[in-house]
């Protein structure tokens, strides 16, 4: 019977699952899916497949969504063995800097740290207390997306608050770790003389980061205390004036509850154009408005990769990730595009085809397009925890 790993990646209104064999050579993804329209009109998707629409019951929540997709892998597997469950945590706060196996203390710190991350970390959890109930003799491991980070110097890690709450935890966190590892072993492999050097790693998609690496190692990230931060996003703004917010609470009626949805939900992309918050509508739209908001986005990430670079005392490489930053040609030319000062330069033949390298023969830094893969890493850390085990 072989072993699995199954690993759940629980959002606001999906969860992301793959199942990966486990075997000599560590593990190896055999199968991925996921449930989308939680609390909407739920559906699975799986392995390319046409989605297929789950009932009210079955969509109804985080638990009757991951039975359905248990159900799923126990037709299409039935002998596999799960060996252990691997879980995207969002926020690890600043006591998790590497994955852990989660007993109940740990679970009751990562359910305290639901404030910190509002959109993502009560998912994980409700994600987590459900695979525990499914697989109570199994390791359940939290791979956090702020432990990439953790270890940034005093500079790029705090705030200029009064010192108390840099102790008591208000500090730069970053976020999309998981893919970060992933992107710095996939340049290691491909490209290791750039890997060894000042990379920048552009994170992009309905949530959005770069991250400033040296030598594989995470030096800065534009994302801070919450994953509201930095560049703007779907439905988030980014780099926001705390005044604003001051103005929103104390003039214009909000409360924390309404602050919460206009910042998390109403924003960015979607709130900039008022059509969406998918780049490929706004692509193929025709209103001005979506033409100004993809000019933001891309204005952000140039703004913030010169930051970067002066953060590293230079570039020596720069990736792109994520759904934008992997499918969208057009975005990936507005970015570099005004990078010129900066040595770099596209070549169009390939940055039209998403090729693995994309820069032009004139430029002096190497452009890459590296496709991210947060689940092999957190089925590769849940072996390698449930092995030592």
């Amino acid at each position: 019977m072989p072993d699995f790993v199954l690993t759940l990646n629980a959002g606001s209104s999906s969860i992301k699952f793959s199942l990966a064999q486990a075997g000599a050579d560590g593990a190896v993804t055999r199968a991925a899916g996921e449930v989308e329209g939680l609390g909407g009109q739920p559906r699975l998707k799986f392995q390319g497949r046409a989605a297929t629409p789950l009932t009210d019951a079955q969509g109804r929540d985080h638990e009757a969504a991951l039975h359905a997709i248990l159900n799923l892998i126990a037709r299409e597997f039935p002998d596999a063995r799960i060996c252990a469950i691997g879980h995207r945590v969002v926020h690890g706060g600043p006591r998790f800097d590497r994955p852990a196996v989660i007993d109940d203390a740990i679970l009751a710190e990562l359910a305290r740290l639901e404030p910190w991350a509002p959109l993502h970390q009560p998912h994980n959890v409700a994600g987590i207390r459900a695979a525990r109930a499914a697989f109570p003799d199994a390791p359940q491991v939290a791979c956090f997306d702020t432990a990439f980070h953790r270890g940034h110097d005093f500079v790029n890690d705090a705030y200029g608050l009064p010192r108390e709450l840099y102790e008591a935890g208000l500090r730069r966190y970053g976020f999309h770790g998981l893919s970060y590892e992933h992107i710095a072993a996939r340049l290691a492999e491909i490209a290791p003389e750039v890997a060894a050097g000042r990379t920048i790693a552009a994170h992009l998609g309905n949530g959005a980061s770069l991250c400033a690496m040296r030598g594989g190692r995470s030096v800065a990230s534009t994302m801070g205390f919450s994953t509201l931060d930095g560049l703007a996003m779907g439905t988030r703004p980014g780099q926001l004036d705390p005044g604003v917010i001051l103005y929103l609470l104390q003039s214009q009626g909000h409360d924390a509850g309404s602050l919460t949805e206009l910042l998390y939900k109403q924003s960015g992309l979607k709130g900039l154009s008022t059509i969406s918050n998918d780049l490929r509508e706004l692509e193929a739209s025709s209103d001005p408005r979506a033409a100004q908001a993809m000019a933001y986005f891309a204005h952000r990430v140039r703004y913030e990769i010169g930051g970067l670079t002066a953060t590293l005392g230079g570039l020596d490489g720069l990736a792109f990730s994520g759904g934008i930053g992997e499918h969208s040609a057009a975005m990936r030319a507005a970015i570099v595009g005004g990078l010129g000062w900066l040595g770099l330069r596209l070549d169009a033949a390939a940055n039209a085809a998403h090729a693995p390298r994309i820069d032009a023969a004139g430029s002096t830094i190497p452009v890459f397009v590296v496709p991210t893969n947060e689940e092999l890493r957190i089925a590769q850390h849940a072996l390698a925890l449930a092995a030592a085990r």
